[in-house]
């Protein structure tokens, strides 16, 4: 198997679990904190919005590595998703695919991740899309706002820094997804 063949194959836990950790202890190591939905707080800081409301009223220069690294992460994503997939298909249990479909969402497949059924311009314009990307994604973007952190700041950077107030936040999120994706999915996708 040569190097390329090996990078397309999904990693194990032993190997991303301490990258992860090594890019924590190095932001650590540095004095940074690390959370994607303060990439959106600073880019608003950048597009001149402090000067209208006090919350966006902040230095950004010195959150720009925060900027670099969400870009970084979107041409890596570009990269892996177009050059280093893998044709071996996302490993999901059967009865989860058939938990699927019964929701009447389209399973995964290699080059399809997330389900088209609600992540595609076609699903934006029913009402269930609707309902799944516009409120969902105001609700996620005003709970990060209100939690002080998204999911990535509080469960990967609070939590590796002992934070009380990640670990709170981490089991709101659990909960939250949990009561979505029992109760409140497959409502919204037999609208």
């Amino acid at each position: 198997m040569n190097l390329i063949e090996l990078i397309k194959e999904p990693w194990p836990w032993y190997v991303a679990g301490p990258l992860i950790a090594f890019v924590f202890f190095l932001l650590s190591f540095f004095g940074r904190s690390f959370g994607v939905s303060d990439s959106l707080r600073t880019m608003c800081s950048m597009s001149g919005a402090g000067k209208k409301i006090e919350f966006f009223d902040f230095d950004w220069r010195n959150q720009i590595w925060n900027i670099i690294f969400i870009i970084g992460a979107a041409i890596g994503g570009f990269i892996a998703t177009f050059w280093l997939s893998s044709d071996t298909p996302v490993q999901i249990h059967e009865s989860v695919i058939a938990n699927i479909h019964a929701m009447n969402l389209d399973a995964p497949s290699p080059y399809k991740i997330l389900p088209e059924s609600i992540f595609s311009f076609e699903a934006l314009l029913t009402l269930r899309g609707f309902i799944a990307l516009v409120l969902g994604g105001f609700l996620v973007g005003f709970g990060a706002r209100y939690a002080g952190g998204c999911t990535s700041g509080h469960a990967i950077s609070g939590l590796s820094n002992l934070q009380l107030p990640s670990l709170i936040a981490v089991i709101g999120f659990f909960i939250g997804g949990l009561i979505m994706a029992h109760l409140l999915l497959p409502v919204i996708m037999n609208l």
